[in-house]
């Protein structure tokens, strides 16, 4: 798969339960029209190595034609993405794949949540 054919991408934690139900809703929102990735599959590590820094694994990112957004700084152009018209349909990379680990307590929802806030990166492509 070439990343730029599928523009734009989440790219997020598919490894973790809350991260799995974020990207679920993600998807119903945007209709199709944004390419849904796990960090931890093929794609997602391709991404990972040819677009994305060592910090690419502490938050969910929005990679579009320019840039990836990381985090917080991804969460109003990820909005926008959701609504614009412009969005074509994208390939959606199959998003139900159970936790692999033990995400579903206080503690993890709480540390994910967190992440969201306190994590933030722009990268220029």
């Amino acid at each position: 798969m070439e990343i730029k054919e599928n523009i734009p991408i989440v790219l997020f934690d598919n490894q973790c339960y809350l991260c799995m139900k974020f990207a679920k809703i993600i998807n119903y929102f945007a209709g199709g029209r944004i390419s849904m990735v796990g960090h931890y599959s093929e794609f997602g590590e391709k991404i990972r190595k040819e677009i994305l820094d060592e910090t690419a694994l502490d938050m969910f990112w929005l990679v579009t034609k320019k840039r990836a957004y990381g985090g917080r700084a991804a969460l109003l152009p990820l909005v926008k993405s959701i609504f614009s018209e412009k969005s074509k349909k994208s390939s959606v990379v199959k998003i139900d794949k159970e936790c692999q680990q033990d995400c579903k307590t206080v503690k993890a929802v709480f540390v994910r949540s967190t992440s969201l806030i306190t994590n933030s990166k722009i990268i220029d492509l």
